[in-house]
């Protein structure tokens, strides 16, 4: 594994990393690895409602899913051990006002990136991609086929999403907006709406927890890159997160945690995106 280190200080081997590394890590004084590294804790946005993506897990209280795994790997790169992360459920609508006013310190929370976030937060990455497609009811999956088959203001889709702008921009009405994409599954159980409508990752979480009673249907219409949102202006830690996650990709730990989370899920493994240059300045 290729050091993630700005600058390698000498000192002393720092205990409890999430995971081995063969040296010790050690960032300059100033940065934000290392007050978050003297700090011994790290506060992380993510989501608790997407199965497999980012989920609160009623039976065990412990967070999991791809993105939660990736978030560990950001902390074991900063020599914490998941016992030091504090995860704060994090819903679309609050991603920008909590790194803003300093209530998480990154977001890893199906955070599409986009340049309308980037005037108000950093983004680094992608290390995901998906597109955004429309869940409904498994009994009606042979008539609502897709977008174009389902009745103006019957879908829905969660309040602060790119989702919203999207279906507005691509078929010309308003979806219903819910808190949480998991209050819109319920409203598409109830009969209320009759789909919802985000990234297909996260809706074939929801079609893994109930297969009898919901499907994805129709093709990709969007493209949607994740990143990991943080304090606007902090090139350095952007060039750290970015490192992470290009290690990441290439030793094979991206790789398992999608094979744990989203693989056992059903969702097709795609290449592991290229990560872009850190624009923040």
């Amino acid at each position: 594994m290729r050091p993630l280190l700005a600058v390698v200080l000498a000192g002393v081997l720092l205990a409890g990393s999430a995971c081995h590394r063969p040296e010790p890590v050690m960032f300059a004084d100033g940065t934000t690895m290392h007050r978050l590294q003297q700090a011994g804790r790290i506060r992380i946005g993510v989501k608790s409602d997407q199965p497999s993506l980012g989920f609160l897990n009623p039976a065990t209280n412990r967070h999991e899913g791809f993105d939660v795994e990736i978030a560990t790997i950001v902390a074991a790169e900063l020599g914490l051990s998941r016992k030091q992360i504090t995860f704060v459920t994090t819903t679309s609508g609050v991603r920008e006002s909590y790194l803003v006013q300093g209530r998480v310190d990154i977001v890893v929370a199906s955070y599409s990136m986009n340049d309308r976030r980037r005037t108000m937060v950093g983004q680094a990455g992608p290390y995901f991609r998906t597109g955004q497609q429309l869940l409904v009811r498994r009994a009606d999956r042979n008539v609502i086929t897709g977008p174009d088959r389902i009745g103006a203001g019957r879908v829905c889709s969660a309040a602060g999403s790119t989702s919203i702008v999207k279906w507005q921009q691509l078929y010309g009405t308003a979806p219903v907006a819910e808190p949480t994409y998991t209050k819109c599954v319920q409203r598409l159980l109830t009969r209320s709406v009759d789909g919802v409508t985000t990234d297909g990752v996260v809706l074939l979480g929801y079609v893994a927890q109930l297969p009898t009673k919901l499907a994805v249907v129709g093709p990709k219409f969007s493209e949607d890159a994740y990143g990991i949102g943080y304090p606007k202006g902090d090139r350095v830690f952007c060039e750290f997160l970015t490192r992470v996650i290009t290690d990441a990709e290439e030793d094979g730990r991206w790789s398992q945690a999608f094979d744990q989370t989203l693989g056992r899920a059903g969702v097709h493994a795609s290449n592991m995106p290229a990560v872009e240059p850190c624009r923040d300045h």
